[in-house]
């Protein structure tokens, strides 16, 4: 399919999503091989270009490529009747390069369809500079919420049984991004003075982590140190309105929604005023089972347990690196090692590394998306 990349209509063209569609029915139905040999080509392993410091995109890609839910909803065309034509582009450009990396008979594909849609709304990312994939992420994530979201509409049952610590703020716009990726945090904020406590929530996508030591540590030191009570202090202070005055206060997060696909920010670029350094602390992360039981309110405990499916590493100092990205395929299980146009399976013993940026923890097993297409 790579090959035909010439041959296809604009992203925005409506044709130009049902000639995907057509093109991965026909290889369905075949087993791709490497060009030139007699190897078969494992689905989901391929390999992306750099198209000039460009690796923190193909980093990206490949964790989001390796999430079989998000795979199989491209793959199998759902997203096409989620889409707006207003906003299209992103998210069909998106589709193409799935459709590459999952059903070409491609060692390695070019994105560059998919960073044009990208740069015609963020012009740095058509720059040959390098960026912060924490940051891209985050972008790509909102512009195929924008394209695909639904509006949900609130229901007066949902709320009412649970405590009001606790209660979730319904979305009035969802989509497949929310639904794997977006969790909710809930910030109890009791005054000091007079212990009055109020709520707030606030959405997530990707959960930042503070790194409590220099030299090692665990993930779930990075957790404690995050959800750890904090007191709110001079500049600070809340107004409490019972005191009718700005008032100390203690803050203590929680999740009150656990999202299905848990993205950890491991914070290692440190700046303080002008100085700047990156933190190279070897942290410690679970492969399977990651416990968020402590974490989570106790109404939403339905999922505490993660395993990891995709890990992002970057190596050297904050304004010049290089990022390179560690997946579970879902077809075999094995892990592989993805550093642009360079791919080799690896073991898991491999995949713990002090280069660590990025974190990609699955609340279940991911079965193989392609079954379904």
């Amino acid at each position: 399919f790579t090959n035909m990349t010439s041959q296809r209509p604009s992203p925005g063209d409506d044709f130009g999503i049902y000639y995907v569609l057509a093109e991965c029915a026909d290889h369905c139905r075949g087993s791709p091989v490497h060009p030139g040999g007699n190897q078969p080509h494992l689905q989901g392993v391929t390999g992306l270009r750099n198209l000039g410091n460009t690796c923190y995109m193909n980093a990206i890609l490949q964790c989001l490529c390796s999430i079989s839910p998000l795979v199989e909803y491209f793959l199998s065309g759902k997203y096409i009747t989620a889409l707006h034509k207003d906003c299209s582009k992103v998210a069909t450009a998106f589709a193409y390069v799935m459709t590459d990396m999952w059903l070409g008979d491609s060692d390695c594909v070019s994105p560059e369809i998919l960073r044009s849609a990208l740069g015609n709304l963020y012009p740095a990312f058509m720059k040959k500079t390098q960026q912060d994939a924490q940051e891209f992420l985050i972008y790509v994530l909102n512009e195929l919420h924008e394209s695909l979201k639904k509006f949900h509409r609130r229901r007066s049952w949902e709320t009412g049984s649970v405590p009001r610590c606790c209660r979730k703020a319904i979305a009035s716009e969802t989509s497949i991004v929310t639904r794997l990726f977006e969790g909710q945090l809930n910030y109890s904020i009791m005054c000091l003075k007079c212990e009055n406590c109020t709520y707030r929530n606030e959405v997530f996508t990707v959960l930042p982590l503070p790194i409590p030591s220099e030299y090692k540590c665990s993930l779930q030191d990075c957790l404690q140190c995050f959800f750890q009570q904090d007191t709110l202090t001079w500049n600070n202070q809340i107004h409490c309105s019972f005191c009718e005055t700005k008032q100390e206060a203690a803050v203590r997060a929680s999740i009150s929604k656990a999202p299905k696909i848990m993205i950890f920010h491991l914070k290692r670029f440190d700046i303080l005023g002008t100085m700047k350094r990156k933190l190279r602390t070897d942290i410690h992360y679970p492969l399977t089972n990651l416990d968020l039981t402590p974490y989570i309110c106790p109404v939403f405990r339905k999922h505490p347990k993660y395993n990891l499916c995709a890990v992002v590493n970057h190596f050297g100092d904050l304004d010049s690196g290089h990022y390179t990205a560690f997946c579970k395929n879902s077809v075999t299980q094995a892990w592989f090692s993805f550093d642009d146009t360079r791919v080799s399976e690896i073991p898991d013993t491999s995949v713990q590394t002090a280069t660590a940026y990025l974190l990609f923890y699955s609340c279940q097993p991911f079965s193989i998306p392609i079954e379904k297409c």
